[in-house]
C-alpha cells in the first residue's frame, strides 16, 4: 500500500496527461484558465500533467503530517525537486524541464549513498535494513554500492528515452518502465540476498 502511496503522484502525472490527450478542447481551456494565455494544444497534457503531479506531492505531504506529525527527509526533498523543475516546466511552457526531473531525483540519491560511503563511512541502506536482516560488513558494502550504480543508472537511462523518444513513449516509461526496472533490481537484490536468509531461517 506504502507504495502505491509512494507512487501517487507518477500515477496521477500519467492519467492526466492521458485524459488531457484524450479530451484536447476541454484540456485547453482548462489549461488555459489554470496557466493564462500563451499555451499551445500540443504542450496542454504535459502542462496539465505537471500541476497535478505537484499538487499531489504536496498533498502527500499534508496527509503524512496529519496522521504521524512527521514528514520522511525523502518526501521533502522529492516535493522541493518536483516545485523546481515543475514550476520551470510551468512557468516557460518548457517539458524538458520536468523531463530532468526524475533523473535529478536519481543522482541525487545516487550521490547520497556513494558520498555517504566514501567521505563520512556511512553506509545508508545498511542503517536502513540492518534491523530486518544480518549481513556480513563486505555484503553491505556491495548493497549500497549497487543502489547507488542502480540509482545512476536510472537517471541516465530517463534522459535517454526523454531525448531519444517521443513525449508520450517518456510518460510510458516513467511509470511503467522505472516501475519495472525498479522492481526487477529488487527481485535480483532479494536472490542476491536469499543465500545470507538460508543460513538463520528465522531472521
Amino acid at each position: 500500500m506504502k507504495f502505491l502511496f509512494d507512487l501517487l503522484p507518477v500515477i496521477l502525472f500519467f492519467g492526466v496527461y492521458k485524459l488531457a490527450g484524450a479530451n484536447e478542447d476541454a484540456a485547453f481551456q482548462m489549461a488555459g484558465a489554470w496557466l493564462g494565455d500563451g499555451v499551445t494544444a500540443k504542450q496542454v497534457p504535459i502542462l496539465l500533467a505537471t500541476v497535478v503531479a505537484i499538487l499531489a506531492t504536496f498533498g502527500q505531504i499534508a496527509w503524512v503530517w496529519a496522521r504521524h506529525r512527521k514528514v520522511d527527509t525523502m518526501l521533502w526533498v522529492s516535493l522541493g525537486i518536483i516545485v523546481v523543475f515543475g514550476g520551470a516546466t510551468l512557468f516557460f511552457h518548457n517539458p524538458t524541464f520536468i523531463k530532468w526531473k526524475p533523473t535529478a531525483l536519481y543522482w541525487l540519491f545516487g550521490a547520497v549513498l556513494a558520498g555517504s560511503a566514501l567521505l563520512f563511512r556511512r553506509n545508508l541502506i545498511r542503517r536502513m535494513l540492518e534491523a530486518q536482516i544480518q549481513l556480513p560488513d563486505a555484503v553491505w558494502e556491495r548493497l549500497n554500492l549497487a543502489w547507488a550504480a542502480f540509482f545512476f543508472a536510472m537517471g541516465g537511462i530517463n534522459l535517454y528515452v526523454a531525448y531519444s523518444f517521443s513525449e508520450e513513449a517518456w510518460v510510458n516509461f516513467k511509470l511503467f518502465g522505472g516501475m519495472g526496472l525498479m522492481l526487477a533490481f529488487v527481485l535480483a537484490q532479494g536472490f542476491f540476498l536469499s543465500k545470507y536468509l538460508e543460513e538463520d531461517p528465522q531472521q
